[in-house]
């Protein structure tokens, strides 16, 4: 696919040949495109669980599917974009491919790790896809018990294990960026000298290795109670059904942290290089991915606010759940700081870090409102919380996702897409997605409850317009698949440094030679050094 002109010397695409030479690969950029290949395939597995759940919600009786039917499409669209496409979305894919190049290194710490993590996801994935085909499961993604426990006859059990196997994936990941940060720098790479990308994945790396095993505990912990009957959840065998509740969101509020710190490294790197400006406030932004990697292990209480916490322990999880919005609010502020009086260029890339930054400041906004106890009895179980939930992921993590790979993309491949089309693309999808979900904040707002498929005639115009927005969204997300591909043959060859960004991994060339670098760089200037022409911040040496 990659044309003689992109094949003169020798690169990590043309190294060698075959499908066993990729599926036994130790190089982290092929790895990356690995990853890349199998999370696009549970996004759009995803995407068509979310396309029935809508054209379901087109009418207020449940005339498409039963309402069994319906609560295994809920579940199964919630595992396989939480679980399989958004916690490994930038980590695995962009952080994969571009942390070692960004410290100086040639790969990281443990490359056979590295693809042993990749495999796990995929067996996990395994597991949970034929789950999915053998019937499904209805729990929700959450699998609160004593449902998923005792009450539910799908397939719980293969899910839960698909999910448990993933969770090691996360873990190796993190333990391996942890490590390669902290031992393979490139001389001259001091800690206030790498990217924010770097920064970012890292905190990340720290939730994943600490926050991962519980879930894979609490996962554990169901099983044994499913099979051998063991009194943990359920109150008919003397467990508590609050405990999981408990265990699961110590685990999955962090993981929300998983999901969106490196999309907020991705929009650092966007807002810097297309306003030609080092980013504002470095140290404190650099500090605040730490923050909130700390502060989003004490703030699981505000989901259990109903759920028979006391008011006391409630209203200290409510203050603690508005004191971590700070990190998250100085990275905003700092990245419109840096914004001001900058040389903007409205490139694709900026368009999706426009749209992250509207998208993600409206969707921690509302988080507040959550967080508020009085607030939070109202909209709990309502469509408030998917179009909060949704604001966060969908609006945040895949924007920045996205933004990350049209500014990477002529590195990963040597290639550059058709910028028309792309920016239309980032518009599309902007517009598809409020359409899709600010709608939804009335609805939750009146009223109606999440998960049901039937609902009162009056709420039909808000869903109806909803289901109108996902059609627009879909449309969005096709696009920039299409032009991808259709650019690995025909897009026009790619320079070095297309953006004239100041990282080292615009350093080599497009593509990247096997090792990342000819020689080893020594790096000699601050991230986001744009005095010299070009971003020339490193000697080779």
């Amino acid at each position: 696919m990659i044309t003689a002109a992109v094949q003169e010397r020798e690169h990590y695409l043309n190294a060698s040949y075959g499908i066993k030479s990729w599926l036994l690969t130790k190089d982290h950029k092929r790895i990356g495109l690995l990853y890349l290949a199998t999370i696009t395939l549970f996004f759009f597995l995803g995407g068509a669980f979310a396309t029935l759940i809508r054209v379901e919600l087109l009418t207020p009786q449940g005339d498409l599917v039963s309402s069994e039917t319906y609560n295994k499409l809920f579940t199964m669209h919630g595992v396989a974009m939480v679980f399989f496409f958004l916690i490994p979305s930038i980590p695995a894919t962009l952080g994969n491919f571009f942390l070692p190049m960004m410290i100086g290194a040639r790969d990281l710490a443990f490359p056979r790790i590295n693809l042993l993590s990749w495999y796990l996801l995929v067996i996990g994935g395994l597991f949970s896809l034929f789950a999915m085909l053998a019937g499904g499961v209805d729990t929700g993604w959450t699998f609160y018990t004593p449902y998923s426990t005792s009450y539910s006859n799908t397939w719980v059990i293969a899910t839960a294990l698909g999910i448990f196997i993933a969770g090691f994936s996360s873990i190796l990941t993190g333990l391996n960026f942890i490590v390669t940060v902290h031992r393979m720098r490139a001389p001259g790479m001091t800690w206030f000298r790498m990217p924010l990308f770097v920064w970012a994945n890292y905190a990340t790396s720290l939730i994943q290795v600490l926050g991962t095993p519980v879930l894979a505990v609490t996962i554990v912990l169901v099983f044994c109670e499913r099979v051998f009957h063991i009194g943990i959840f359920d109150p008919a065998l003397g467990g508590d059904p609050v405990l999981f509740q408990h265990l699961f969101w110590f685990y999955s509020h962090p993981a929300v942290y998983i999901m969106v710190l490196p999309a907020m490294g991705v929009i650092s790197e966007l807002v810097s290089v297309f306003s030609r400006k080092p980013v504002f406030g470095y140290g404190f932004v650099a500090f605040s991915s730490v923050a909130i990697a700390v502060l989003g292990f004490l703030v699981w209480g505000h989901h259990l606010f109903v759920s028979t916490q006391s008011v006391y322990a409630g209203m200290v999880f409510s203050f603690l759940s508005y004191f971590v919005a700070i990190p998250s609010a100085i990275k905003v502020f700092n990245w419109t700081a840096t914004l001001y009086k900058g040389s903007i260029s409205f490139d694709t890339p900026m368009l999706y870090a426009f749209g992250f930054i509207g998208l993600f400041t409206i969707g921690g906004l509302t988080g507040l409102f959550v967080a508020s106890l009085g607030i939070d009895v109202h909209v709990t179980d309502t469509y408030f919380v998917i179009a909060h939930f949704h604001y966060i992921m969908v609006g945040g993590t895949i924007m920045a996702y996205l933004g990350g790979l049209h500014y990477w993309w002529p590195k990963m491949t040597g290639r550059m897409y058709p910028e028309a089309w792309a920016k239309l693309s980032a518009l599309v999808i902007f517009l598809g997605f409020n359409l899709t979900f600010f709608p939804q904040f009335i609805l939750g707002y009146l009223g109606m409850p999440r998960r049901y498929h039937v609902y009162p005639p009056e709420f039909q115009v808000l869903h109806v317009l909803s289901t109108a927005g996902a059609s627009v969204l879909a449309v969005g997300y096709m696009m920039p698949m299409i032009y991808f591909i259709w650019s690995l043959r025909y897009g026009k060859v790619a320079v070095a440094n297309p953006w004239g960004a100041t990282g080292l991994e615009w350093k080599t060339a497009s593509p990247p030679p096997l090792h990342n670098f000819d020689e080893t760089p020594v790096v000699t200037h601050e991230a986001y050094d744009y005095s010299t022409v070009m971003g020339e911040v490193i000697e080779v040496g």
